[in-house]
C-alpha cells in the first residue's frame, strides 16, 4: 500500500489541463443505452471525464460536432502480418484500436517472443494474442492422421496451460483445417480442460466434415460441446449458414441460445460477408488426401486411381459448401474457377488440382445468404469481427478495409438491420467481455482512452471482391491509448499501440446486464478497503463509494466507471484521488469472491493505481 501510494504520490503534479478533449460529440459508449451529447477528456492514456465539459480545456481539443464518439473497435479475429502494425493504416482507417492475434488455431506457441517480434518497430494499434490449439496439435502430433497417446494429450495440456499463463487472450482452434481436422472430440476436450481454471474462451472455426455432409449444424454443435466438456466459454468463430444450409440461421442461433440457458453461455464472431477466403485446398480437399503435409498430398495426386478419387470428393465439398465451381473466385488472378475450367478444359475437382499443384493459392469461397448475415449479425451475443488484420497486401477480400464501416454504413444507416447503439457495443464491449477484457471497450472514467469518432451521415465501406484494396470512408479520428493514430481520416504515424496480456482475473463472461451492485469491507493486507457500488440496468455509471487508507495515506474514487459483474467477480474503473498528495489517477478493480488461484478460495481484492503495483489480497 505505502509502494503504490508513494509511487502515485511522486508522480503527482498541479493539476493540468487535459492531453485531449473531445467537445461536441454524441457519444456510443458500448453499453448499448441510448446515445448521448457530451464531451470526453483523456490524460496520461485514460478517459478521465464524460459529460458537459466546457468549462474545462485541453491541450488538444477536437471538435465532434455532427460525430459519434465510441470506444475503438475490437478485432477478436486477427489475421495481421506482424509487420503492418507499426502502421495498421487499414485497420486504424476502420476505427480498429486492438487486434488479437492467432485465431483459427495458429500462430505461434511462444507467445512472448511473438508479441515482442510484432511490437520491435511500434505498435500503432493495441496487440494481443490466443494460444492456438491448431499449433498445440501440430507440435505435438505433427502433420499425420493418428491418434493422441496419453503422454501426447499431457504435452499438449502444458502447452495451453503455459500460453494462458503467459497472457492469451484464450484457446483458439480451426478443426476445419488439417491436421487439427483429425483431432477426436475426446482429445480435444481433455487437451482443453487446463483452461477451466481460467474461465477463458474457445473460439472455433467449426468443422465441416462428409460424415455429416458438410453440416454447419452439426459443426457448431461440436464446438458448444467441446467448450461446454472443457469448462470453456464455446465461440463460433466467423459464424456461417454454409451452402445446403443456408437460410437456417435462425436454428443456428437457437443452439447458442439453448447452451446458454443450460448455464453454459455461448457466443459467436461475424463479418458482414456472404463470401470467405482462405487457401483454395484447405476446405476442399478431402482430410485423407492432406494426410501427412503438403508434398504428401501432391504424391496422391500423382496416382491416377487417387486423383479421380480426390476430384470427385473436392467437387463433392465445392457444391455441398460453396454451391458448387461458381462459388470459388481467385483473387491473386483475378479470376472465376468456371473461367480456369473452361480454360483447361477439365472439370472443377481437376482444376483446383492443377492449380493446387502450380501453388496453395488463396481462395475466395461463396458461402451464404444476405439474409442468414443479417440474422446473425443482429443475434445478441455476436460480436462483430473481420477475419483479417493489419496488412500491406490489401489486395485479398474486401474486408481488410471493409468490415466494421460497412456494418456502421450498410447495416445500421442503410437497411436499419442494427442500430447504432447496438452495432458499437458488438464492435467494442461485447467482444472484449467475451475475451475477458476489464479496461477497454466502454467510454466511462477510468477505462483505456482508445476512442474512435465517426461521421455518421457518411461512413461506407467501398472494397469489393473485384477491387479490394479501395478505402473505406468516414472514420474520423482514432486515439490508441491517449495518442491520436487518426487525424481528419488520415494516418498520423503516431504510435500509441500496447501489447495486452489477459490475467486468471479476467474471465470471459456475458455482457453485464440488469442492476448489480458489490460490497467489500475489510483488511486487504496493511490497508482498510470500504467498496459499496452499484449501477442500475439504465444507467451508464457506477454509484457509491470506494475508499481505500493505510496510515495516514488514502485512495477515494471522486468519478466512477462502469460496474461489470459475472459469477462471483466483479470489476470497475475509476478515477481517484490519493491523499496526501491530492493527485488524481485511475484505478482498475477487480474483486473475486471465490478466487481460483488461492486455496480454500477465499475472497480477494486487486486495486490497481495507473498500472502500478497492485494492492491485492484476500480479503480479511
Amino acid at each position: 500500500m505505502a509502494a503504490a501510494l508513494a509511487a502515485a504520490a511522486a508522480a503527482a503534479q498541479t493539476r493540468a489541463p487535459f492531453d485531449i478533449l473531445v467537445r461536441h460529440g454524441t457519444v456510443i459508449d458500448g453499453s448499448g443505452l441510448p446515445r448521448f451529447a457530451a464531451d470526453v477528456a483523456i490524460v496520461d492514456g485514460v478517459i478521465a471525464r464524460v459529460g458537459d465539459l466546457s468549462a474545462e480545456r485541453g491541450q488538444l481539443e477536437i471538435d465532434a460536432s455532427r460525430l459519434f464518439v465510441a470506444p475503438g473497435f475490437l478485432n477478436i479475429h486477427s489475421h495481421a502480418v506482424p509487420g503492418a502494425l507499426a502502421r495498421a493504416e487499414n485497420m486504424l482507417t476502420q476505427g480498429v484500436t486492438t487486434e488479437i492475434l492467432n485465431p483459427d488455431g495458429g500462430g505461434a506457441l511462444d507467445l512472448a517472443q511473438q508479441l515482442d517480434r510484432a511490437a520491435a518497430s511500434g505498435l500503432a494499434v493495441n496487440v494481443g494474442a490466443y494460444i492456438g490449439f491448431n499449433s498445440v496439435w501440430s507440435q505435438v502430433i505433427g502433420e499425420a492422421d493418428r491418434s493422441a497417446t496419453p503422454e501426447d494429450i499431457a504435452r499438449m495440456r502444458a502447452l495451453v496451460a503455459g500460453g494462458l499463463e503467459r497472457g492469451a487472450w484464450g484457446v483458439s482452434a480451426g478443426l476445419d483445417y488439417k491436421p487439427a481436422y483429425f483431432a477426436q472430440i475426446e482429445e480435444v476436450v481433455r487437451a482443453l480442460e487446463p483452461a477451466a481454471r481460467w474461465r477463458t474462451n474457445f473460439p472455433n472455426h467449426e468443422r465441416l466434415t462428409p460424415e455429416t455432409h458438410y453440416s454447419s449444424r452439426a459443426g457448431i454443435s461440436e464446438t458448444i460441446a467441446i467448450g461446454e466438456r472443457s469448462g470453456i466459454v464455446p465461440v463460433i468463430t466467423h459464424m456461417k449458414a454454409q451452402g445446403r444450409e443456408q437460410d437456417t440461421a435462425p436454428a443456428l442461433l437457437a443452439m447458442l441460445d439453448a447452451a446458454t440457458k443450460r448455464g453454459h453461455y455461448a457466443a459467436a464472431d461475424a463479418y458482414p460477408y456472404v463470401a470467405g477466403q482462405t487457401s483454395l485446398g484447405a476446405l476442399l480437399i478431402p482430410a485423407w488426401a492432406q494426410d501427412g503435409g503438403r508434398d504428401r498430398m501432391l504424391e496422391r495426386f500423382r496416382d491416377p486411381e487417387l486423383r479421380r478419387r480426390i476430384v470427385s470428393e473436392t467437387e463433392e465439398a465445392m457444391n455441398a459448401r460453396f454451391g458448387g465451381a461458381d462459388g470459388v473466385y481467385l483473387p491473386t488472378t483475378q479470376q472465376e474457377l468456371t473461367d480456369v475450367m473452361r480454360a483447361m478444359g477439365v472439370s472443377a475437382g481437376e482444376a483446383v488440382v492443377r492449380l493446387l499443384e502450380q501453388s496453395n493459392m488463396r481462395a475466395i469461397l461463396r458461402f451464404g445468404i444476405e439474409s442468414d448475415v443479417v440474422k446473425i449479425l443482429q443475434h445478441p451475443a455476436t460480436s462483430i469481427a473481420c477475419d483479417c488484420g493489419a496488412s500491406t497486401d490489401t489486395r485479398q477480400h474486401p474486408r481488410y478495409l471493409g468490415t466494421f464501416p460497412r456494418v456502421l454504413g450498410h447495416y445500421v444507416r442503410e437497411t436499419g438491420a442494427l442500430t447504432w447503439e447496438d452495432a458499437v457495443r458488438k464492435m467494442t464491449a461485447l467482444p472484449a467481455a467475451t475475451i475477458g477484457m476489464v479496461d477497454r471497450g466502454w467510454i466511462a472514467p477510468g477505462m483505456a482512452a482508445d476512442v474512435t469518432i465517426f461521421d455518421p451521415a457518411t461512413v461506407i465501406d467501398h472494397a469489393t471482391y473485384a477491387n479490394p484494396e479501395r478505402a473505406s470512408e468516414g472514420i474520423r479520428y482514432v486515439i490508441v491509448n491517449g495518442r491520436v493514430e487518426v487525424r481528419d481520416g488520415a494516418i498520423t504515424g503516431e504510435q500509441g499501440g500496447r501489447i495486452l496480456a489477459r490475467t486468471i482475473h479476467m474471465p470471459s463472461r456475458p455482457m453485464t446486464a440488469g442492476a448489480r451492485h458489490v460490497n467489500v469491507r475489510g483488511a486487504v493486507g496493511s490497508a482498510d478497503v470500504a467498496i459499496a457500488l452499484e449501477q442500475s440496468a439504465a444507467a451508464r455509471q457506477a454509484t457509491g463509494t470506494m475508499r481505500v487508507t493505510s496510515g495516514g495515506d488514502t485512495i477515494e474514487a471522486v468519478s466512477l466507471g462502469v460496474l461489470q459483474t459475472a459469477d462471483r467477480w466483479a470489476s470497475f474503473t475509476a478515477r481517484v484521488r490519493v491523499a496526501p498528495a491530492g493527485a488524481e489517477r485511475s484505478a482498475l478493480v477487480i474483486v473475486e469472491d471465490a478466487d481460483p488461484t488461492l486455496d480454500g478460495r477465499p475472497r480477494t481484492v486487486s486495486i490497481q493505481v495507473d498500472g502500478g503495483p497492485a494492492i491485492a489480497g484476500p480479503v480479511r
